[in-house]
């Protein structure tokens, strides 16, 4: 009996986190933010409410709706709602980026009213949050308000809600908003409450969440030597400590491997004009990524795709990129490998026969 009971714990400690009841969200996922992949999900796809996670979504439309400096002054339907709030006051005048910070470092529900007032009038507000949801395919999320507040027709799933997080952290001025640990902004000291930013070695935002109805959500993201991993908890009681044990077990999936040695070839030149007619192409150094199984990343080399004679050995050509999911994940510089000296010019039909005639 004895035997069976430690094999069975054993069985346990290999399983997945859900499955060893680690995890104490009704839903999570680990999601690579460059490629995709899931390195770890629960009920992923179970349609849930997100609270104020939403605000993900108001801030990118936001900020592809343009013109963040514009300034606006406050109205009085923006300070008329419950909840979170950054202080709006009547006839305060500020611009859409103070605003936006407003939104995702205080989670402030009266910001939130404030962009989508200003971004078209609620409804139609609303209504581009839903586009641009079908627009990157998630297709099990619906918006009914830009901050979070319950509603029946309100959803999405942590599947989706790490898509869209993903997604966002591409965007520089979300990413610089939601990483950052403080700032001042339209008169107002703001902190960021995401705890993970002072815990957690290379955390990168991204937006916390809390009603009755969704208990707490929170989407974290993390970055380390070149990689992102993206974490997603709803309806969580336990989230902190969830989301620094799924990090880890996103990054515990990578290790380091070499791209390419110092002076190895990676590519040739056509030299028109040339002796040879083709040089090959030098790496300038070694480089280094953190891949997981199966990665293959995407090479491109950045340089003119033919020359002209004389080539020297060792002179600059460019530079080598390897990318994946979009992003860049090393680079470095590309040299000429070898001399190629400008050709004998030949001589024409005309020279030759007064050559032979008159020596």
């Amino acid at each position: 009996m004895k035997k069976i009971v430690c094999a069975v714990l054993v069985f346990l400690s290999l399983l997945p986190l859900s499955a060893a009841g680690a995890v104490n969200a009704k839903s999570a996922i680990v999601l690579d933010g460059l490629t995709g992949a899931v390195y770890f999900e629960l009920n992923a796809d179970e349609q849930l409410p997100m609270a104020s996670t939403t605000k993900i979504m108001t801030a990118i439309v936001t900020i592809e709706l343009g013109d963040l400096d514009r300034e606006y002054e406050v109205k009085r339907e923006y300070t008329l709602v419950e909840g979170t709030s950054m202080s709006l006051r009547e006839g305060e005048r500020l611009t859409i980026r103070d605003t936006l910070w407003g939104l995702l470092m205080l989670s402030g529900n009266d910001a939130a009213l404030a962009l989508a007032g200003e971004g078209g009038g609620m409804e139609n507000f609303v209504a581009k949050m839903n586009a641009k949801a079908h627009e990157l395919g998630l297709e099990n999320t619906h918006f009914d308000n830009p901050h979070g507040l319950d509603s029946e027709g309100h959803y999405t799933t942590a599947r989706e809600l790490a898509l869209l997080a993903a997604y966002a952290l591409r965007d520089e001025t979300f990413r610089e908003i939601v990483s950052s640990t403080s700032h001042s902004a339209a008169g107002r000291s703001m902190t960021n409450h995401n705890k993970l930013l002072r815990t957690y070695d290379g955390a990168c935002g991204v937006k916390t969440g809390y009603t009755r109805r969704a208990g707490r959500c929170l989407v974290s993201a993390a970055e380390r030597s070149g990689r992102r991993i993206v974490v997603v908890t709803l309806n969580d009681p336990d989230d902190w400590k969830d989301h620094a044990e799924l990090l880890d077990l996103g990054f515990s999936k990578f290790e380091e491997r070499p791209l390419q040695t110092a002076g190895c070839e990676v590519g040739a030149c056509t030299v028109y004009g040339g002796v040879p007619e083709t040089v090959p192409l030098l790496a300038g150094e070694t480089l280094t990524a953190w891949l997981a199984d199966g990665e293959q990343p995407q090479v491109v080399l950045h340089g003119p795709h033919f020359t002209y004679a004389p080539v020297f050995g060792s002179a600059y050509f460019g530079r080598i990129e390897y990318r994946l999911g979009g992003e860049t994940l090393a680079e470095g510089q590309v040299a000429y490998g070898a001399d190629s000296a400008r050709a004998a010019e030949k001589k024409s039909l005309w020279e030759r026969i007064r050559e032979w005639l008159f020596g």
